[in-house]
């Protein structure tokens, strides 16, 4: 397999700016996914990389060589579209050995090749049905198994299982993982879907009006977001975003969401940094599991009003009403009883994060994390 390195890529259509300036380096064997919504410039940037897109400046190195000016079909590169793209009048298994015959490979090693992708696709006893016959997650691993077949130098994936239903993507998530273990390859893979690029990924890479905003490992950007944009995007219910006001006083910091009259006591050490960090305005972040709910009164914790409960089987996401503002936090199910009882909450101070208010950016200050 192989490394790729995106230097300084920018791609424009007409004068929509889509890809900016564009840094990422890929190791070989990496799973990375490209995370964002739709219009970000992830598929742009996978097509550029596969040669479907030229790009406007910028280099993309496959295994330290440049490769921009190459056709598609000199990159060495397999993509996975969406939609499966199968040839409907050949059967499965003559679907995935067409890249080799088009290179005029011998009936003795496409017969062997075949057979190896589709054991380790567990698609062996679809190989003489034709796509009509087959699911939309087979149909998908048949193409997938065509992308493979010929052991490029990269695989790439675009959004390959977002027209399957929950279940199947379930199952192929699962599937996409150990076909990756097993066989070591170099896969770029683009999706909008969080869950997928978490349960997959050994890095994501979040993008946003073709901008990069982090690269990280699944855990690095749910728990270290680099800004607003990434702690809103990454996470489901969403992280807690607030205006607050700082007071201190009396050996500690007051935090209080603005207009609320309801304050979150943290050590006095956090007044002092984020003084230290500018005297520009500052958004709390905290996500629903950094909110601790207890049932009575306890040192630390203030009074709030639970407003909505929302069951999810496993945990209960409950919104309390903080003065004129609402926080969600996550709890054990049934830990609330109905809305509008009274309970009292904390904020974690290590799951606590603080932004700029101008720029979005993280201050980088967590207590104890």
């Amino acid at each position: 397999m192989s490394t790729i390195s995106l230097q300084s890529i920018e791609k424009y259509f007409g004068e929509n700016y889509v890809i900016r300036k564009l840094n990422l380096e890929i190791a070989d064997r990496e799973f990375v996914v490209l995370l964002g919504p739709s219009g970000c410039g992830k598929t742009t940037t996978l097509r550029a990389i596969a040669g479907l897109e030229a790009i406007d400046s910028g280099d993309i190195l496959i295994d330290g060589k440049p490769v921009q000016h190459l056709r598609a079909g000199d990159r060495d590169i397999a993509f996975v579209f969406q939609l499966f793209a199968l040839y409907p009048h050949l059967s499965a298994y003559d679907n995935i050995a067409f890249p080799l015959r088009a290179t005029r490979e011998g009936t003795d090693v496409v017969d062997r090749q075949v057979r190896e992708v589709a054991k380790a696709l567990q698609i062996e006893h679809l190989l003489k049905s034709m796509p009509s016959a087959l699911s939309g997650g087979d149909m998908q691993r048949v193409a997938i198994g065509r992308a493979l077949v010929r052991r490029p130098k990269a695989l790439l994936m675009d959004e390959p299982i977002g027209a399957l239903d929950a279940k199947l993507r379930e199952d192929m998530r699962s599937e996409l993982k150990r076909l990756h273990v097993e066989n070591e390859a170099t896969t770029v893979y683009v999706t909008h879907d969080q869950v997928e690029a978490m349960s997959l990924a050994d890095r994501i890479a979040i993008m946003h009006d073709g901008v990069l905003q982090q690269v990280g490992t699944p855990d690095d950007v749910y728990l270290y977001p680099a800004n607003l944009f990434v702690a809103q995007f990454v996470g489901s219910p969403v992280m807690n975003i607030a205006d607050i006001e700082v007071r201190s006083g009396n050996g500690a910091t007051r935090i209080e969401p603005h207009g609320s009259g309801v304050g979150f006591e943290f050590p006095a050490e956090l007044g002092n940094m984020l003084a230290a960090a500018g005297d520009g305005g500052l958004k709390l972040g905290v996500r629903p599991e950094g909110i601790q709910v207890a049932h009575e009164q306890t040192t630390g914790f203030q009074q709030v009003e639970a407003h909505l409960i929302e069951p999810l089987g496993a945990y209960d996401i409950v919104d309390l009403k903080v003065g004129d503002q609402f926080l969600r936090a996550r709890t054990a199910s049934g830990f609330v009883n109905r809305p509008g009882d009274q309970v009292w909450a904390r904020l974690d101070e290590e799951q606590t994060h603080f932004f700029d208010a101008n720029s979005g950016d993280s201050l980088g200050i967590r207590l104890g994390g």
